[in-house]
């Protein structure tokens, strides 16, 4: 099965596709469906989830599923009933025996993805505080070949309006300067649970050598970057919302996760002026 352009107007597709919002700075949703589908090529959704029941059906509602070949979670030994709901969704649910983190859930996800012919992979945080309706402008750069990541960023609009604490509105601010510095881009965000890759990117970069804690985000990126493939790196506006039932990570995580992202920084530049080589920093295999 191929990627699927949007019903046409006027017939029900049993789905539910909630309007897409104009975009600036992509094409058309329509338009990266109808290449997609010429393409032949198969989007998967993952959604690395942990203790979602009470976010996960608003999260599933509102991905355009017109445009879905396969969805995905994997749960990481959820207390709640994330599992049963994924089920009844009709999602395809794996089950960790053990909890094995942030990083190592997307793992899974991916290797997961790639497995069920994925072409585009997209990973969702299914506690419904990214925008799913999205997907259709985050994935067209890929499907238009030119990008192999795309980044939801929050950052392009405004994050605190969506209740993001000032805190970690700061904390935000400085670690994207410095990896960006490090980095030779000029992201406005790193730090987002929505994001989009290539089924080349992913095959190209060692993604299980990463961390599997919440740095494994940075570790990757840091990965594409040394890949040689910074100019393939891009975005879109993500609206964004914090509310009670959302899953944030606290202010003691936060620390950890910032230092360890400067710890990131520090292991590519050492590998980039070839002072300290790093394996987890090169490429399973050549682009093509």
């Amino acid at each position: 099965m191929v990627v699927r352009a949007p019903t046409p107007a006027g017939r029900s597709s049993g789905k539910y596709t909630p309007p897409v919002p104009p975009d600036t700075t992509a094409t058309a949703p329509a338009q990266a469906a109808t290449a997609s589908a010429e393409a032949g090529n198969r989007l998967v959704v993952v959604m690395p989830a942990y203790n979602a029941a009470l976010t996960l059906e608003r999260t599933y509602a509102d991905i355009p599923h017109d445009l879905v070949d396969h969805l995905i979670l994997v749960d990481d030994v959820s207390r709640d009933e994330t599992v049963a709901i994924a089920r009844r969704l009709g999602l395809q649910v794996i089950v960790h025996r053990q909890n094995k983190g942030y990083g190592g859930n997307q793992k899974t996800c991916y290797d997961a993805a790639l497995a069920e012919g994925g072409d585009v992979v997209v990973m969702l945080h299914p506690d419904y505080q990214y925008d799913a309706t999205r997907i259709p402008a985050l994935i067209a750069p890929i499907l238009e070949g030119r990008r192999d990541l795309m980044l939801g960023s929050r950052f392009l609009g405004d994050p605190m309006a969506g209740g993001m604490p000032k805190w970690k509105f700061l904390a935000n601010r400085f670690l994207t300067t410095v990896e960006n510095l490090a980095f030779g881009l000029h992201l406005s965000e790193y730090h987002t649970g929505l994001r989009a890759y290539s089924r080349e990117l992913l095959e190209t970069i060692p993604y299980q050598l990463n961390s599997d804690d919440f740095v494994f985000d940075q570790e990757l990126i840091a990965q594409v970057v040394a890949a040689g493939m910074r100019n393939r790196i891009g975005e879109i506006a993500v609206p964004t919302r914090y509310f009670e039932e959302a899953s944030s990570v606290g202010f003691r995580r936060s620390v950890v996760y910032g230092v360890s992202t400067l710890r990131v920084v520090g292991r590519y530049l050492l590998h980039r002026l070839g002072v300290r080589r790093s394996r987890q920093l090169q490429t399973r295999r050549r682009r093509r």
